[in-house]
């Protein structure tokens, strides 16, 4: 068990130290790698599927309602109402 509990600690501390050096890394290149994120095309592509899938929801809902009122209109119809 006390071997078990010697490699846990080797790997916790090994962990911390890498997790560090990739803190410290991220730091240092954070805005470069930030300046170099396309957020106008990333921003572009988001509003166009947004457009897409409003323009998709919009036709379902559209062909819902009239599949819908036709269903109705037939059980009015042979209710007699």
């Amino acid at each position: 068990m006390s071997g078990a509990a010697r490699g846990a600690k080797w790997a916790g501390e090994g962990a911390a130290r890498l997790g560090k050096r990739g803190a410290s890394w991220a730091r240092d290149a954070g805005e470069e790698l930030w300046d170099r994120i396309p957020r106008e095309e990333i921003r572009d592509q988001v509003r166009d599927y947004v457009s897409r899938a409003h323009e998709a929801i919009d036709d379902t809902v559209n062909s819902e309602l009239r599949d819908l009122r036709r269903a109705l209109k037939r059980q009015r119809k042979r209710l007699g109402i």
